[in-house]
């Protein structure tokens, strides 16, 4: 795993004939290119950034319906659109689009892709990225173009991701109704930002890349801020704890019940420390 994101201070069938069109003249289709739209997002300067989109199928345009933006860890970076829903983040990227989830709570899923080399904010500063900026842009232009709740924009990342999630929650607060955060660290810039989101933090105890002991000490601090926060850490476990995560009972019904602006309040369990298994 690429570790350059890394802190110096802690050593993490719809529209079918659409989807179909590319592979007209050879080819044949994954199931990711049928049900993962792909787009490319540009802005006026020219600056581009390729994601993939997932949408409901029975979409109807009179409902709202709610949406998480899913930021991939270190080896999901590349331009081909397709590396960041695969590899290491296939277990997260395909949970939310699964039949299990849809049929319960049916949500779009953006899944933006950072370039090779590249990080979703800076790990000292925790300043957002150019990348991440753009992938809040084209968050706007999903937006825009489909039925989506305001209120229910969710915010996932594990690792690399992890530590952009982090930092979107603090460069746009009072944008997001839930965050899910998987092995990543952050020096705190706002804290005060933080504390009102709901946040569901998951960790390794065995971690190398993101040591447990740093993860603790964040959550002491989100607190002290009287964050809305549930923090869960696997014993024995390393970095990967995708495959837990995304087997918990209660990370779906947790998060279609969050709400942006909603009372604090209706969670499964709060404080640092408070699930270890």
């Amino acid at each position: 795993m690429n570790k350059r994101w890394i802190s110096t201070k802690a050593p993490i069938l719809v529209m079918l004939a659409v989807n179909l069109a590319p592979f007209a003249f050879g080819g044949q289709p994954r199931n990711d290119d049928i049900e993962f739209r792909k787009k490319i997002y540009a802005n006026k300067k020219g600056e581009q950034l390729p994601y993939r989109l997932y949408v409901p199928l029975g979409y109807d345009a009179n409902q709202k319906y709610p949406l998480l933006l899913w930021l991939h860890g270190g080896d999901g970076r590349g331009s081909d659109n397709v590396k960041q829903l695969n590899g290491g983040n296939q277990t997260g990227t395909h949970f939310w689009s699964g039949k299990d989830v849809q049929l319960k709570s049916p949500m779009f899923e953006l899944v933006p892709q950072c370039p090779s080399g590249e990080n979703w904010s800076d790990p000292d500063l925790n300043q957002p990225s150019k990348w991440l900026e753009l992938a809040m842009s084209a968050l706007a232009e999903v937006e825009k173009g489909f039925s989506i709740d305001p209120d229910r924009i969710y915010l996932a990342g594990q690792s690399m991701g992890g530590l952009g999630a982090w930092s979107a929650l603090q460069a746009y607060p009072g944008r997001w109704a839930a965050a899910v955060i998987l092995s990543a660290y952050d020096n705190f810039t706002n804290v005060e930002a933080l504390a009102s989101t709901p946040v569901w933090v998951f960790q390794g105890e065995a971690d190398e890349t993101v040591p447990v002991t740093l993860v603790r000490d964040m959550m002491k601090q989100l607190n002290k801020a009287h964050a809305n926060l549930r923090y869960t850490e696997y014993r024995k476990t390393d970095h990967e704890v995708w495959k837990k995560v995304f087997a918990e009972p209660d990370l779906l019904p947790w998060l279609s019940s969050q709400k942006r602006g909603q009372a604090a309040g209706g969670q499964l369990g709060s404080g640092a420390g408070a699930a270890t298994h």
